[in-house]
């Protein structure tokens, strides 16, 4: 196997967004070698990684200094643009040939312009978000899906490849957000249709238990049946990836199919079931708990 060997010019480098997902990535990225500097605005969750041997950073301003490479791992549109675009932002300190990676799920249209903005000011952005959860992170086997100019996401590649298994350029600024929100539609509504076979199986008195085993082994089965329908199983919903987190992200989705012309009645149903979950308190549950909530007489 190649070593995966970080180029000089890549480091050190930052990180903004240091919770579920970033705090394993950042040590990742310290297992493979690379020096890291954080910040937060909480100085607290900044120093919570020092032990881990980053280095916490007082301000914005002196992180952006620093570093040749700046991940960002926020949780909406408006974080990122913020942490971009204000006086005093990111691209207010940023010397050209800073790249800033942006691991966050948002808004693939005001991505595009985000990166416009960044081009002008000689900053690279590329979009990365992620999939796999906090297993994923923890493990370093994420998958991301990338967006941007082909020069800036190989460049950043031997950092990618310490915190990812499975990296796809996708295409120009936005797509790895737009393959994102495709992701989080394909998972919402095979969650619905999991929950519906299972409130199938009930009514007709069959264990669900034998039925997703049965299912496993044909057209199916997939990792959402695998994973998810053994979490509906066992009442386990230990948060991987929060209800609330993705009721964001089908907004998103559903905001982007707007924009485009398009009527995606799928993701209205899964919303639906989304917003039910929460007013239910689950809004910090594992999102897997949605498929409770597929038939809103049950």
């Amino acid at each position: 196997m190649t070593k995966n060997v970080i180029p000089k010019d890549l480091l050190p480098v930052g990180y903004i967004g240091l919770g579920i997902m970033g705090a394993p990535m950042v040590r990742n990225l310290l297992h493979g070698g690379a020096p890291v500097h954080v910040w937060a605005r909480r100085l607290e969750q900044a120093q919570k990684l020092v032990g881990d041997g980053a280095i916490a950073e007082d301000t914005l301003a002196s992180l952006v200094a620093r570093v040749r490479v700046l991940f960002l791992n926020v949780s909406d549109t408006p974080d990122v643009e913020g942490l971009m675009r204000d006086d005093g932002g990111i691209l207010s300190h940023a010397t050209p040939g800073l790249i800033v990676v942006d691991h966050s799920t948002i808004d693939p249209m005001r991505t595009r312009v985000i990166a416009e903005r960044a081009r002008e000011a000689g900053v690279g952005f590329v979009d990365a978000p992620v999939s796999g959860g906090e297993r994923g992170a923890i493990e370093g086997t994420l998958t991301l899906m990338l967006g941007g100019a082909e020069a800036d996401v190989e460049r950043v590649r031997p950092l990618l490849n310490l915190v990812g298994k499975t990296l796809t350029h996708v295409g120009d600024s936005g797509a790895g957000q737009i393959a994102k929100a495709c992701n989080q539609l394909i998972i919402g509504e095979t969650l619905i249709a999991i929950g519906e076979a299972f409130a199938l199986a009930e009514a007709a008195d069959v264990d669900p238990a034998r039925v997703r085993k049965a299912l496993l082994g044909g057209f199916a089965g997939s990792r959402v049946m695998e994973l998810h329908g053994q979490r509906l199983l066992d009442d386990e919903f230990v948060p991987g990836f929060m209800t609330h987190l993705h009721a964001k992200d089908m907004g998103i989705v559903a905001n982007t199919a707007a924009a485009l012309g398009l009527d995606l009645s799928g993701v209205d149903r899964v919303r639906a079931a989304l917003s039910r979950a929460i007013e239910a308190g689950h809004a910090y549950d594992d999102s897997t708990i949605l498929a409770r909530y597929c038939c809103p007489d049950r």
